[in-house]
């Protein structure tokens, strides 16, 4: 007999135990063993009393601590409690699956650790991607490859908004609200629209690929709250799209990372991901561009990818567990490589700023018709150090109100 305790009755908690009740029969046959949910942790038994399995609810953690159960899935979000939660199940010799994206940007390499020193295993795969298999395939399937960058869509959040700027002539506020009368969107957005989720998710792909921790703090973050009509214009005349990429870069020992909006070519596989999907790109030595493509939220999908951890300790509880390298990443802010970016200068000095401009080879520019007040161009710049250094510069001419400036990766 397996039992499996579940922390958390949300809207992944639900879906892991609608999915678990739904192929109980198949998973015992496959497995030659019975499956059972033993207990579930919940804030307040009370709101679920009228639910399925309201029999197995409990609000009391020791309730659980106590129970024999061989696998806890964690699924409430948030380090605390979850941290302490997981690291005395880590030593109370439970195998733990869970979604937790912060919990293992923050806390990975020790929980990780913690397993290893137990004999048991922490699975993670529903923490990146939702139910997009990614962990596994990197670390497993396409362990034979040096990997030179990673390209991603990592929020379905802020893809929808961006799809529905793009697709239907939305401004930022109305695409954000729309959002969240669809579910897509929380009643506080600040760490889907900041790029806060995206960075820890990027974080964990790229501490896996090169083997190094990768701090999702020190990566460089820039949100789509600034995103206007006007960027998203511009990028259709130039035939991009705008999307909140997560962006890793292994060259010469460092590691460059960053989330921010990019243009990115509207035939590209990138380009081509609407609405709530997310996509991610390995670049590897060996393999080439693999993508990996589909819903990185919500009940099912998620639900889907912890379902398969749990089946997966059930059949391999004896594999070699898997570390993260303790190694901290030099982590690069600004983009080393020779790259276009569209520059907007709101301004009434437009002479001074076409002259500022007139050092970069220029392959777009309008500075009287359908963008009024303002100068912009699409220049091609050596490193990001140099942009940055000639946005200072511009910043500092009378007359000039505000400087913009969006990567432009067109070819991807």
């Amino acid at each position: 007999m397996i039992s499996i305790a579940i922390l958390g009755h949300g809207v992944v908690g639900s879906g892991v135990v609608e999915i678990i009740n739904n192929n109980i029969n198949k998973l015992n046959e496959k497995i030659g063993e019975e499956i059972k949910i033993a207990k579930i942790l919940v804030r307040d038994v009370k709101k679920h009393l009228n639910k399925v399995n309201s029999n197995l609810l409990t609000d009391n953690i020791e309730d659980i601590f106590s129970e024999n159960v061989d696998i806890v899935v964690e699924v409430m979000g948030g380090i605390d409690p979850a941290y302490d939660y997981i690291k005395k199940f880590l030593n109370l010799k439970k195998h733990i699956v869970t979604a937790n994206k912060d919990l293992i940007a923050k806390h990975g390499d020790e929980l990780l650790d913690m397993a290893k020193e137990n004999g048991v295993r922490l699975h993670f795969e529903a923490s990146v991607g939702g139910g997009i298999p990614i962990l596994r395939p990197l670390s497993e399937c396409l362990s034979g490859n040096n990997f030179n960058s990673i390209n991603a869509i990592l929020n379905g959040t802020t893809n929808f908004i961006l799809s529905r700027m793009d697709k239907d002539n939305m401004d930022y506020e109305e695409a954000l609200k729309y959002a969240q009368e669809l579910g897509f969107a929380e009643a506080n957005p600040e760490s889907d629209v900041m790029g806060y989720d995206s960075a820890r998710k990027l974080s964990i792909l790229s501490t896996i690929a090169y083997n190094e921790k990768v701090n999702w703090e020190k990566i460089h973050i820039q949100g789509i709250t600034d995103i206007d009509k006007n960027d998203i214009e511009f990028a259709k005349k130039i035939g991009c799209r705008i999307k909140l990429l997560g962006i890793s870069k292994k060259e010469n020992g460092n590691i460059y990372a960053s989330v921010r909006p990019v243009m990115v070519n509207k035939d590209s596989s990138i380009g081509k991901i609407e609405d709530e999907f997310n996509g991610i790109v390995l670049d590897g030595d060996a393999v080439g561009n693999v993508m990996f493509y589909g819903k990185g939220a919500g009940k099912l999908p998620t639900a889907s990818a912890v379902f398969g951890d749990i089946v997966d300790i059930i059949q391999n509880n004896r594999q070699k567990l898997a570390c993260f390298n303790k190694k901290e990443a030099l982590i690069q802010k600004n983009y080393q490589n020779k790259c276009k970016w569209m520059v907007r200068v709101k301004t009434e000095n437009k002479h001074e700023i076409m002259k500022e401009l007139a050092d970069f080879e220029k392959f777009y520019l309008d500075i009287n018709k359908e963008f009024k007040n303002e100068v912009i161009a699409l220049i091609e710049v050596e490193n990001e150090e140099i942009l940055n250094e000639k946005i200072n510069k511009l910043k500092k001419i009378p007359n000039v109100y505000d400087v913009k400036s969006i990567m432009v990766l067109g070819d991807n």
